[in-house]
């Protein structure tokens, strides 16, 4: 059985998704602020190397936690769900215009936008 990776493409598609999926986020009113400063060559590694496991083309995520990597951002920048939505909606609006079929595109949202990386990101409870 193909793994979401896999059928999205690999590395060489999970790649393309990254780069048009930044430049996406870096003209989104809503979220772009949150990128001021930000090396945008290592994000890019970060994120591909996230979706890569998330996606199940690796057992392993090498980087931080969510928890950690985003703290700072909830705290000072007030980081929320709404925030998260809109994250998860430009990854969308990414595999749309790749054109993805709309199940695999259903399948890689359901893994963006799963509560638990939500919470992660957001640094909330799991009990919630």
């Amino acid at each position: 059985m193909l793994t979401l990776f896999e059928k999205l493409g690999g590395e060489e598609t999970v790649h393309l998704v990254v780069e048009k999926f930044y430049e996406r986020v870096l003209n989104d009113d809503r979220i772009k602020h949150f990128f001021d400063g930000v090396d945008m060559f290592k994000q890019k590694i970060h994120q591909l190397d996230f979706l890569t496991y998330a996606f199940e083309g690796s057992e392993r995520y090498r980087g931080s936690t969510m928890r950690e990597v985003h703290r700072r951002l909830v705290e000072q920048m007030g980081l929320s769900d709404e925030h998260f939505d809109a994250f998860v909606e430009n990854l969308v609006e990414t595999l749309k215009e790749l054109g993805l079929s709309t199940e695999l595109i259903e399948e890689a949202r359901a893994v963006a936008g799963a509560i638990e990386h939500r919470n992660d990101v957001l640094n909330k409870s799991w009990k919630q």
